[in-house]
């Protein structure tokens, strides 16, 4: 596999003011402020059902909400990618590599096969990941860190200003995290900004310039090395976390 090459150009700064969210009776998220700065990783870490993956649909709008969400853009393009969490279909499904990658990177039909205009792209993608030499594969005859670098590898199509990943290392092996750790290393040299759930926190304080804790609430936002202490983590995982500064 090649080094990986710098993709993306002028990541946006992103801008959380007063985020409320409700499902019914529900509040999923109260008064969520911070802001990602632009060429960042920004990290959110947080329990189970504490609003994390509810924070990214909210900012790829498919959830609405209360409060002020902004994107302040270099310029006149907006490219946005998306890695979600893991990647739900029919196992039995005669889909291939290639497949998968048409139907998310192209207009023309996937049964139409690679179009010409993407091919290169998508070539370069799955060579990043890892992925160039199963192609040919059926999506459902991977293993899930196989699978889960094809999600990171259309992730990269188009190069993305702004790319969101959920729980992105949560099936990779070994091989799998140099690889993600790589293309990290790679969008912070370009400039993208990413904003990054993640569980792993070692990774967090590895890799990322700074992290958010949410609860439905921010209770710390700061670099890794001052805000992943024990008294932090303990407060946000734990029943009844309080903010802080809270009495």
């Amino acid at each position: 596999m090649t080094a990986a090459q710098p993709i993306g150009v002028g990541g946006p700064r992103i801008e959380f003011a007063g985020i409320d969210l409700t499902l019914g009776r529900t509040r999923i998220l109260e008064q969520v402020s911070f802001d990602v700065a632009a060429g960042s990783i920004h990290a959110i870490v947080g329990p189970n059902g504490g609003g994390k993956s509810s924070l990214i649909k909210t900012l790829l709008g498919q959830m609405p909400h209360q409060g002020r969400l902004t994107l302040h853009w270099p310029g006149p393009s907006e490219v946005v990618g998306y890695v979600p969490q893991a990647l739900e279909f029919d196992r039995g499904l005669p889909m291939t590599v290639d497949d998968f990658m048409a139907a998310m990177c192209q207009r023309r039909p996937a049964f139409l096969g690679l179009s010409r205009r993407v091919r290169p792209a998508i070539d370069q993608a799955l060579e990043r990941v890892g992925m160039l030499d199963k192609r040919k594969r059926r999506m459902g005859a991977l293993s899930g860190g196989e699978r889960q670098r094809v999600l990171l590898a259309q992730g990269l199509i188009p190069a993305p200003q702004l790319l969101v990943l959920d729980e992105p290392m949560s099936a990779l092996d070994e091989a799998g995290i140099q690889v993600f750790e790589q293309l990290l290393h790679a969008w912070r040299a370009s400039g993208t900004t990413v904003l990054w759930i993640e569980h792993d926190l070692q990774a967090v304080l590895r890799l990322a310039d700074r992290v958010t804790g949410l609860s439905r609430q921010v209770l710390f936002d700061a670099a890794p090395a001052e805000a992943l202490t024990p008294e932090r983590l303990l407060s946000l995982f734990s029943v009844h976390p309080r903010r802080e500064g809270a009495a």
